[in-house]
């Protein structure tokens, strides 16, 4: 028999479209936002952040310049060569250098061919850091502790949903209630119900948006949904849809409808809050005049894939979504905002020459359209963009592409980053000696030159919530202070 409990647990799967609480002024009183851009599948970060020191250079060119296809990028300075095969190194030509402004000792460091906008946000206008090797850790750990099970790892390493989930929740799969969320709630009084605008994903159910009394809100990169505007929000029926949309309008008020049937009440209540919801959104950007109002075609979204076509960058439209709902945060009444966008594709196994380098092409064109977007609303120093993978990949090759692998480099964005700069420690690249996979050579690098990560997430996200002023980071992200510095410094 279905009962009360469950039905109610059923509907709560209809996303938060239809679930979403009362809004309420928020108690900041500046505004701040963080937006995590979520690269899904597990980005290389060996071919997006290069170590290009002589030392370093020579391993990663060994151990990824294997037949039957080489994936290793060529050095900087490299002409591109049209007549090579699309996507290949030599048709890209060579890797970017960077300019650190606090250089690195015996370091020197490159970003992918594809990333000429992030290599101007890095070494021009300095509002672009990197922070190297992060990844899940409980404390400070060693190769030796690692190999040696000495001290406790994260849970289930190297698998797509724990992973995906350990970063947006800093739990595995099953966890509800992630870091975004969590910041947001330390903002709501005890006294007030959540603002429902507070947390937004324009990349469908995100569990890094929930908290445990914040409710995220999705909608899509062109706007708030209408509740049975499409027929697969509902079950796919249509009839579903209008059945809700007459339950909100007449179950609600007083008389036999509402008190004849609990389940007709708690339902039209949920259906209530998605129409207005979806009404009040609707309102609030259509009266923001900014320039990224616009829903059509807009050519700042555009740019060229490999193939010489132009498309629409969806990342980019995500992006303007995010732009449009920072622009009507007055109107929204929210103080504090976070956002969740999302790209697909990075779980390169097979292909990964053409594949990762339209992936870098795409997010390279959709954070500099961001960066000016922001601009243009004045309100660079106020939003704070950030990556996050599910981790990153073997430093060997399994013929044209890679496997699984923990730690990875992350780019943060914006006005208030201390940009130009690489926080955290890079890691030293060695070769696999010659009986098997492992990197004797390296302190960093385990089977398969999987990168052991030197920073932890937890003090990633720490200190984006320390610039966020979220009064319970330490609380969030509590494996923080079990490492020498909880606060990177990078914002």
């Amino acid at each position: 028999m279905l009962n009360r409990r469950h039905f109610l647990q059923q509907s709560a799967a209809w996303g938060s479209l239809l679930a979403v609480g009362h809004s309420a002024a928020q108690t900041a009183t500046d505004y701040k936002a963080l937006v995590c851009i979520f690269l899904a599948g597990g980005n290389d970060s060996f071919n997006t952040v290069l170590a290009t020191d002589s030392a370093s250079w020579a391993a990663y060119t060994a151990t990824r310049n294997q037949a039957p296809t080489p994936i290793n990028l060529l050095p900087a300075g490299t002409a591109p060569n049209a007549s090579a095969a699309v996507g290949s190194p030599e048709w890209l030509g060579g890797v970017l250098p960077l300019s650190p402004s606090v250089p690195v000792a015996g370091r020197s460091f490159a970003l992918h061919p594809k990333l000429g906008q992030l290599q101007r946000l890095f070494n021009t206008e300095r509002r672009l850091a990197v922070v190297a090797n992060v990844g899940p850790l409980l404390q400070p750990l060693t190769k030796a502790d690692y190999q040696t099970n000495r001290l406790p790892v994260p849970a289930k390493l190297f698998s797509h949903n724990d992973q995906q989930n350990m970063w947006q929740a800093l739990g595995t799969e099953g966890v509800t209630q992630g870091w975004g969320g969590r910041l947001l709630d330390s903002f709501v009084p005890a006294s007030q119900q959540p603002n429902l605008y507070a947390s937004i994903s324009v990349a469908g159910n995100a569990v890094f948006n929930s908290g445990a009394r914040v409710r995220q809100f999705q909608m899509a990169p062109t706007g708030a949904i209408a509740l049975g505007g499409n027929a697969n929000w509902v079950y796919g029926q249509t009839g579903v849809a209008a059945a809700l949309r007459k339950i909100a309008s007449n179950g609600l008020n007083t008389g036999t409808a509402r008190q004849s049937h609990v389940l007709m009440a708690d339902l039209g209540g949920v259906a209530q809050r998605a129409m207005v919801s979806e009404s009040t959104i609707s309102a609030a950007l259509a009266a923001t005049p900014t320039s990224d109002t616009r829903v059509g075609p807009d050519t700042r979204l555009q740019m060229q894939d490999l193939d010489g076509k132009t498309i629409e960058n969806p990342l980019a439209r995500q992006l303007q979504a995010v732009a449009r709902l920072v622009a009507a945060r007055s109107t929204l009444g929210v103080g504090r905002q976070v956002f969740f966008v999302q790209m697909g594709g990075f779980d390169t196994h097979d292909g990964q020459n053409k594949r990762h380098a339209e992936l870098m092409a795409r997010l390279d064109h959709a954070l500099a359209y961001f960066d000016t977007a922001l601009e243009d609303l004045r309100v660079r120093n106020n939003v704070t963009a950030f990556t996050a993978s599910d981790f990153g990949r073997t430093f060997t090759s399994n013929g044209d592409g890679t496997d699984h692998g923990w730690g990875s480099h992350q780019f943060v964005l914006g006005g208030a980053v201390r940009g130009g700069r690489l926080y955290g420690t890079f890691p030293v690249l060695a070769t696999k000696n010659a009986n098997n996979n492992q990197f004797d050579g390296s302190p960093d690098q385990l089977a398969n030159g999987v990168l052991l990560p030197s920073t932890s997430l937890d003090q990633y996200g720490y200190t984006l919530a320390q610039w966020f002023q979220a009064s319970n980071a330490g609380a969030v992200f509590a494996n923080a202070s079990n490492f020498s510095s909880a606060n990177l410094g990078f914002v």
